[in-house]
């Protein structure tokens, strides 16, 4: 079937420039526009708990097929927990350097709400907080709105289902279908992502003039250069400490997989062409059977930095910037809540909207700022995923011995080139939970 997300890319963009320019022209008419916006937002939000639900369960339910082959999916696990924590730290630091949102206080009533709800949250007590995690029914943690009852349930769910065994897999089927069905609504929701982007841009445009062109291009820009310096620094640094293996003679062997990524919009359909290639390259194929689809769900580096740094955007941006310790439970909860999330377009700003509403709903509403931008910056999310995940296979071979080094020296040199003939495009895509169906979030 041909992918028709990129005409939702050519609209998103479309729809900005045209925000940009009502903006700029009639800032009154469009301040007027701001609930398009949050509408958008509003149908995000719609959908989170689901989300959440889904993903954390058969995350769980991955972690435990990963552990059972033993040595190379611990190996694996260990990695991508370790990397995605080191991305967190990397955007969490460029973000508090570069301060992206500062000068761009939208509207004193954002300011003001803004404090209000941070009274609001000041004055409940820490143990009203935690028995609010608790919902009132098992279902209800699904429809209430809260993400940390859903992250709850979803948690206990998961468990469960591996203690069941066998027993749990016609459930756990079940939670693939069900998945399936809200990124499928998630997806038909961000077909309205050009009528977000442009009330929501044209509305910050009209509030603050070109101080915020210039505050969403600060953060674009640094966003970029942060995956840049990500993936050139430490995996590169990791790649040729541990393999010996230089990275840019890597990432030019997968030249054609980059192109793919950047023309379909996704990851996905990059992925059994990364599995063959690592094999191809000397990675074993239990090592790259193992470590590239469970990585394409747990290593997700670019999202990480991704939601770090639009998180502290959003925050200063609303005029109320987050504390440290408020960044690093944010963060923790953002870690956990992308694991295992299947990578339709969206999701990303679905775990951002999550995370938000779980721990400062009063920006909640900020992500509309994000709408308008996301489209741009979330190709560089899916190149730094992927640019991780073949990192990580090397990696993993060479720590199980099961890594031809002499073979890449062979391949990456040209000597011994890839066979397109041997690899058919239209694999048949795996089930859900597999890790086969991560794109980009």
């Amino acid at each position: 079937m041909r992918d028709r997300t990129r005409y939702l890319y050519v609209a998103v963009i479309a729809a900005v420039l045209l925000g940009i320019v009502v903006g700029l022209l009639w800032p009154d008419a469009g301040k007027e526009l701001k609930p398009l916006g949050t509408g958008f937002v509003a149908l995000i939000q719609m959908v989170i708990g689901p989300i959440i639900f889904c993903t954390i369960v058969l995350g769980v339910g991955s972690v435990r097929q990963a552990a059972q082959v033993g040595k190379v999916g611990g190996l694996a696990l260990g990695y991508f927990l370790a990397m995605s924590t080191v991305a967190l730290v990397i955007g969490l630091l460029v973000g508090n350097v570069i301060d992206p949102g500062s000068g761009l206080q939208i509207t004193d009533t954002a300011r003001q709400a803004a404090e209000a709800e941070a009274a609001k949250g000041a004055e409940a007590s820490t143990i009203d907080f935690l028995l609010g995690i608790v919902p009132d029914t098992l279902l209800s943690a699904l429809t209430s709105g809260s993400v940390l009852q859903a992250l709850l349930v979803a948690l206990l769910t998961g468990f469960a289902l591996q203690a069941m065994g066998p027993k749990g897999a016609p459930i756990l089927r079940g939670v693939e279908h069900l998945q399936r069905l809200v990124f499928r609504i998630l997806s038909m929701i961000m077909w309205a992502a050009p009528v977000g982007a442009f009330g929501a841009i044209a509305a910050v445009v009209g509030a603050t003039g070109v101080e915020a062109l210039k505050s969403l291009a600060i953060i674009m820009i640094a966003f970029y250069v942060t995956c840049l310096l990500f993936v050139g620094v430490v995996l590169g640094a990791i790649l040729w400490l541990v393999a010996r293996i230089n990275l840019w003679a890597l990432l030019r062997y997968l030249g054609r997989e980059f192109l793919l990524i950047l023309s379909t919009s996704s990851s996905e359909t990059a992925l059994p062409r990364l599995i063959a290639k690592m094999e191809h390259l000397g990675v074993s194929r239990t090592v790259a059977g193992i470590t590239v689809p469970t990585g394409y769900s747990f290593n997700l580096d670019g999202t990480a930095i991704y939601l770090t740094m639009a998180t502290l955007f959003i925050g200063t941006a609303t005029g109320s910037p987050l504390e440290f310790g408020e960044q690093v439970a944010l963060l923790a909860f953002m870690m956990i809540a992308s694991k295992g999330a299947a990578g339709v377009t969206g999701a990303g700003l679905a775990t951002l909207a999550g995370g938000l509403q779980a721990h400062r709903p009063d920006l909640v509403d900020g992500v509309g700022l994000i709408v308008g931008i996301d489209r741009f910056m979330s190709e560089a999310r899916a190149l730094t995923n992927f640019a991780g995940n073949a990192v990580a296979a090397v990696l993993v071979g060479t720590w199980t011995g099961e890594f031809d080094r002499e073979r890449a020296g062979r391949v990456l040199a040209g000597r011994a080139p890839f066979d397109e003939a041997s690899l058919l495009d239209e694999a048949e895509p795996q089930e859900p939970g597999s890790g086969r169906e991560m794109t980009k979030v």
